[in-house]
């Protein structure tokens, strides 16, 4: 093995720690709820919700993922602070269903407290240049939240969109007054950076899972138990087409210089990773249809939550392959595109039938155009 490449900044992080891992795990409430509330409104309304909240709050997950790969958490102090860290996203979890009604101020107040701990230990970095130039931007979404919290009527998701478009998009539009500018100061190690990300996708996986089993009824016929198992085979194709990039992407990261490294990160891990997760979110939601009434048609909301959630998987799949050039993506396009055609079949025949087609498609493009298992997940 050829020893690990030694960036500018010493204190930056091998792999990651437990105290990271925990933090995950507090994270996962917010997939909980997201996906329970796509449940409770699964229509347009419903969607542009999570897409909002999700946004504002996968923007500070990764954020976080890029402070400890930076500030790793080593010190009581760090790790008293990182807990702190915690307790904002935990307070933003639990205002998740009231978040855009009476429990917007109390979500607002969370995500300040998660911005101003990120800010503080960020500047402990070497990238403090960078930080800087992000501070404006991520304490003025913060800011946009409370004043959403305190106010009703169409104003609140108009704040929530100008939140998330002032945290988001905004510096790429301004990107001599952003962190971009800045992008060389972040010195990104690549082996701690996707293993981060990776663990959070393995947590949001398990969310699918325990979709399966709160789906199940409680007393389970032969069919129904059939289709919870079938189910679990989903959840487990989408961790195998995951887990086959995760290797080639990691030696990518790390060939590239540190300002393109930077680049890439917020490409792939905040832009493609977005999409992905949210995939998996209403993946989660279609297939607690699927085991609640597998020999019934799911209809065409549900239908289209597990279709479309794993359409969304493999694009932003895809997406990853093209910008780090890892590998040939157009086999992730023509099966998610054959994944959408499925959705009739689904909505109108049988929801446990639609599941089966959609396993098949993703065990073909496995067989057919991905690299083998144990060559990237070793």
């Amino acid at each position: 093995m050829t020893p690990a490449r030694r960036d500018t900044d010493q204190d930056t992080a091998d792999r990651a720690t437990p105290v990271e891992i925990f933090f995950d795990l507090v994270f996962v409430l917010t997939i909980t709820q997201l996906v329970t509330l796509l449940e409770e409104h699964l229509d347009w309304t419903g969607l542009g919700r999570v897409i909002l909240i999700f946004g504002l709050l996968w923007y500070l997950y990764s954020g976080y993922a890029w402070l400890t790969n930076h500030v790793p958490p080593r010190s009581a102090t760090r790790k008293l602070l990182l807990f702190a860290g915690m307790a904002g996203f935990l307070l933003t979890a639990v205002a998740i269903p009231e978040a855009f009604t009476d429990g917007g101020l109390l979500f607002g107040i969370g995500y300040l407290i998660v911005v101003t701990v990120h800010l503080g230990l960020f500047s402990q970095s070497t990238a403090r240049a960078a930080v800087r130039r992000l501070a404006p931007y991520n304490l003025g979404a913060a800011l946009l939240i409370i004043a959403a919290g305190l106010v009703t009527g169409p104003a609140v998701p108009a704040l929530w969109a100008a939140a998330v478009f002032t945290q988001t998009a905004l510096p790429y539009l301004l990107p001599g007054h952003s962190w971009l500018s800045a992008a060389a100061s972040f010195h990104i190690r690549a082996p701690h950076f996707v293993e981060r990300h990776s663990l959070l996708v393995i947590v949001t996986f398990g969310e699918t899972v325990v979709a399966i089993g709160m789906g199940a009824p409680h007393h389970l016929g032969s069919g129904t138990a059939f289709a919870v198992v079938m189910a679990l085979a989903l959840p487990a194709a989408l961790w195998w087409t995951y887990f086959t990039d995760s290797g080639p992407d990691e030696a990518a990261l790390d060939k590239a210089d540190q300002g393109t490294r930077s680049r890439y990160a917020a490409r792939v891990y905040i832009v493609a990773h977005f999409v992905l997760l949210l995939g998996v979110i209403t993946t989660a939601t279609g297939l607690h249809a699927v085991v609640s009434h597998p020999g019934h048609p799911a209809g065409w909301a549900s239908a289209l939550a597990l279709s479309g959630g794993v359409a969304l998987f493999l694009l932003a799949i895809a997406d990853a392959r093209r910008v780090l050039r890892t590998g040939q993506h157009p086999n992730r396009l023509i099966t998610a595109a054959l994944v959408l055609a499925t959705i009739p079949l689904g909505a109108t025949v049988g929801a446990a039938l639609h599941l089966a087609v959609v396993i098949v498609l993703l065990a073909g493009m496995l067989l057919t155009g991905g690299r083998r298992l144990n060559a990237a997940s070793t």
